[in-house]
């Protein structure tokens, strides 16, 4: 209730106008005629009425915050130098306005008002007790200590203000400079790696047209090389275009996609392509009722399957592997295993990440990464995806399945789909 009240714009103004009565009653009792009623309550509310002025919302507060100090401190060496007389309540509110100065108002003007206080408590003439002798004192170290506390906290909010502003520019410069290492990386990719996978697509090409005598495994190899070089190369037009769009040099992401993202849909054609090159036993092994997921976490299976096949060929040459896709109530588990030697793969000497990459972009999927030497031969990397229920639609009976301690490559089981070699 208060914290509401003290949001309404006329209240600071009521409450800080309740000193000015307080201090004027609290004036004519205290002077009991040694000064006329009027000039008493006019000295009373020059004390403290300026208070009403700084509690009042202003977007300019330096001239408020001036003109109320000096009133104040003026009515307050008023107040003690003829009549050795101050208020509680106009103590508080020279305080108040000392500190409002520094906080808001001209610095020189907060270090200058406290000056007089002291020099009034330096100048006093001897009160009739120690107690009045000592007043003029702690209204001089009081009112030095409210203005320097203004100006610290006018400091404190300074540094805050420039160290925001020091951090908005870091944070800007830091995205320029991605976005111009982005740039640079796409004009690169264009300028030097497109064409070189574009060269490979027509050198395979002219071999398979050109080269007398070609067995048919060779023309197909050839066709092969050139159907693979033309993937990739539009695979990183869609990248390239990826890219500028992150940089505004490029054309929206729907028309930079030239083609759809691939999914767990064509995971057999990946299969199929890897056993042909690799010419090893190749199986893909899928379990349970399949769902549909989210396009991204889709792309992030097909592409775990991806590297590790790339893996499985390039450190277990010759090996089987068995990539089994496993669907539970909540999530899909991805295992993927060969019957090599079990090392783990060193990281690519071309620039690549490896299974730190598989791991970053599972991670970022929100699943989850298991990889290392499995415990009857081989390598084996196990991924798992979160994949919450569809809602309830006809049943549908699932899949068989086979036992999960087979070799890769012994066609021991069954399975819902498999490719063999």
């Amino acid at each position: 209730m208060a914290a509401a009240l003290s949001r309404r714009p006329e209240f600071p103004v009521a409450a800080a106008s309740l000193p000015a009565l307080a201090a004027s009653a609290e004036v004519l009792l205290r002077l009991d005629g040694r000064m006329p009623p009027a000039p008493a309550l006019a000295l009373a509310l020059c004390t403290t009425a300026p208070v009403a002025v700084l509690a009042r919302p202003a977007g300019n507060r330096e001239r408020p915050a001036a003109l109320a100090a000096v009133t104040v401190a003026a009515a307050g060496l008023l107040s003690l130098a003829p009549f050795q007389v101050l208020t509680v309540a106009g103590f508080g509110a020279l305080l108040f306005c000392l500190h409002r100065a520094g906080r808001w108002g001209p610095r020189r003007l907060a270090l200058l008002l406290p000056l007089p206080f002291a020099g009034y408590a330096l100048a006093a003439p001897p009160g009739p007790d120690a107690a009045s002798r000592l007043v003029p004192v702690v209204v001089a170290v009081c009112a030095a200590a409210a203005a320097g506390a203004g100006l610290s906290r006018r400091a404190r909010a300074t540094a805050l203000e420039h160290s925001a502003t020091e951090r908005a520019i870091a944070d800007t410069l830091a995205e320029h400079a991605a976005r111009g290492e982005r740039a640079r990386i796409a004009r690169e990719l264009h300028d030097v790696v497109a064409h070189h996978v574009s060269m490979i697509a027509v050198q395979a090409e002219t071999a398979r047209l050109t080269t007398p005598d070609l067995p048919p495994a060779g023309a197909e190899r050839f066709l092969a090389i050139g159907d693979t070089a033309r993937t990739a190369l539009t695979e990183m037009r869609r990248l390239l275009g990826v890219l500028r769009e992150d940089t505004g040099e490029g054309e929206p992401a729907a028309r930079a996609a030239r083609r759809p993202q691939p999914g767990l849909d064509r995971l057999g054609e990946l299969v199929d392509e890897a056993r042909d090159v690799s010419g090893a036993t190749t199986r893909l092994i899928l379990r349970g009722r399949r769902r549909p997921l989210d396009p991204g976490v889709e792309l992030t299976a097909y592409r775990v399957v991806q590297e590790a096949l790339t893996n499985a060929r390039r450190h277990a040459p010759g090996a089987a592997v068995d990539v089994e896709l496993r669907w539970t109530d909540d999530a899909l588990r991805l295992r993927i295993r060969d019957n090599g030697p079990g090392a783990v793969p060193a990281p690519r000497s071309g620039g690549g990440h490896g299974l730190l990459g598989m791991r970053e972009r599972i991670g970022m999927a929100g699943g989850e990464l298991r990889s290392g030497p499995a415990r009857s031969g081989g390598f084996l990397i196990e991924a798992v995806f979160p994949a919450p229920p569809p809602a309830p639609a006809r049943s549908a009976s699932p899949s068989p399945s086979s036992s999960p301690s087979s070799p890769p490559g012994s066609g021991t089981g069954t399975a819902a789909r498999e490719h063999a070699g």
